[in-house]
């Protein structure tokens, strides 16, 4: 019996790239950079109306506030600058989004502060802290066997667990490196391998061949990577060929 399997992709979009448009067609979530590492009121408007016009389901996209180094390296920060900062990039977002009559769909944190909420505890509690008040309203796309994902589900948010389709993983499901040239995935062939394990087999083949589980709601692939689109493009051509489809 063939069992056909609906599954989210999600991009990181208003990074600046300016792919959007293309991109689009070929997913069925967004998470719009909202002023901590990328972005502003126009491209967040930008944005917005495009996921509109797509049926494309927006989440936010926080950052540390950092966009010096793309909010990808680790900061000290004071708690409460922090959960300011996260708040107000949230809000922006949101004001946006009633300006077209939409509704936030989902949170996922960027880059470092993603990073770092699934293994430190403190900050995972911040970063809870700083969105508490989306706990009833809308999803947390959180890393698959995460401290984070522990303590959401203990303080009862809404979890979408999310797995990387361009990204290459450790055997402890952390991220290999953007330092190492063998951190992203470029080659479409490689994603799809790489994504059909995740979705059929439920594991994940480390960069070093261990097969590692994992369950995940949603997948990612990076706007920022370099053949996003062709990526994108094969994956709708040939995830249907393996009865794996686009949950919109």
């Amino acid at each position: 019996m063939i069992v056909e399997v609906f599954i989210d992709i999600n991009c990181d979009v208003g990074e600046g790239i300016g792919n959007e448009r293309a991109l689009f067609p070929h997913i069925s979530s967004c998470n719009i950079a909202c002023g901590g590492h990328a972005g502003d009121i126009n491209t967040m408007s930008e944005i917005v109306g495009l996921a509109k016009k797509f049926g494309i389901k927006p989440g936010a996209h926080p950052s540390y506030p950092d966009k010096e180094n793309f909010g990808r390296k680790s900061i000290k920060i004071e708690k409460r600058h922090l959960i300011e900062s996260i708040q107000d990039q949230i809000k922006e977002l949101e004001s946006v989004l009633r300006r077209t009559n939409m509704q936030l769909h989902h949170i996922k944190a960027h880059g470092a502060l993603y990073n770092d909420t699934a293994r430190d505890l403190e900050l995972a509690m911040i970063y809870l802290e700083g969105i508490q008040a989306y706990k009833d309203m809308v999803l947390l796309y959180l890393p698959f066997g995460s401290i984070i994902e522990e303590v959401a589900r203990k303080q009862g948010y809404k979890i979408s667990l999310e797995a990387f389709g361009d990204r290459n993983y450790n055997e402890d499901l952390s991220l290999v490196s953007r330092n190492s040239t063998q951190a992203v995935i470029e080659e479409p062939k490689k994603v799809l391998k790489h994504l059909i394990s995740m979705v059929i087999n439920r594991e994940i083949i480390t960069l070093n061949g261990v097969k590692v589980p994992v369950y995940a709601d949603t997948y990612c692939i990076h706007g920022d990577t370099p053949t996003a689109l062709q990526i994108l493009m094969y994956l709708s051509k040939e995830l249907p060929k393996q009865q794996i489809f686009l949950k919109k």
